[in-house]
């Protein structure tokens, strides 16, 4: 008997290591590899197979400078004002959240883009522990920028639709690299339900969400700052 516990012990202790090892690899990787599919692409196709559909995925990977610095000004303004200061986790948004006791969450862009990039879309308390994990990883290993980047190409925008050079294709007939303030802003406030909230038809809704995240891009400075800014901001603090 103490023997099985043994091997159980060792052998829990091996793959406690080989999925340590694997993870922060893969982070590394990642840091300067693009990233060519996530498990909700998978999730969504197996979807639309189950449903007797065409696979619907469309996906580009583009870098930073081919992307328009409207878009992740409007994600920053939309999705997470103080991403360029936090290290991964809004301490401040969390205990607004309990304080008022809401329901909405508080999930950083560096949450979602660990999620999106590492992990499954349902919630649970074992799916938060590792988003935990992963958020702490990249944020050791990648600058804020690199975040950015791989969150803008990564998370879903429509039905189907998987980063900005898709987005911009099928939604504006464009490219990432031409979206205008007015785009990248319907593509942020379709954001929190890609699927529910189409960028390239907006509700009423959707137009009211867009003007308010337009006047926080101009609060913000009217423009995503560049490398060396962030430096600059988060020395600052």
């Amino acid at each position: 008997m103490n023997n099985f516990f043994k091997k159980l012990k060792n052998t829990l202790i091996w793959i406690l290591l080989l999925f340590l090892g694997s993870s922060i690899l893969s982070v590394i990787a990642f840091k300067y590899l693009p990233v060519p599919c996530t498990p909700l692409m998978f999730i969504r196709a197996f979807e639309q197979i189950g449903r007797g559909e065409e696979i619907r995925m469309k996906h580009q990977w583009v870098d930073m400078e081919d992307i328009s610095n409207n878009l992740p000004l409007a994600v920053w303004a939309s999705e997470d004002q103080r991403f360029l200061i936090h290290s991964g986790f809004d301490i401040q948004e969390i205990k607004t959240v309990i304080k008022e006791n809401e329901h909405r969450g508080a999930s950083t862009i560096s949450q979602q883009t660990a999620k999106n990039i590492f992990l499954w879309p349902e919630s649970s308390w074992l799916r938060k522990g590792f988003e935990v994990y992963f958020t702490m990883l990249i944020e050791v290993f990648w600058d804020k920028e690199r975040i950015m980047e791989v969150y803008l190409n990564s998370i879903e925008m429509g039905d189907g639709i998987y980063g900005a050079e898709a987005v911009a294709h099928e939604h504006f007939n464009c490219t990432a690299a031409n979206l205008t303030k007015q785009q990248s802003a319907l593509i942020a406030a379709s954001l929190p339900n890609p699927l529910k909230f189409n960028s390239s038809k907006p509700s009423r809704y959707m137009y009211k969400r867009q003007t308010w995240i337009l006047r926080q891009m101009r609060n913000l400075g009217g423009h995503f700052p560049s490398k060396e800014e962030i430096k600059e901001i988060r020395d600052k603090g």
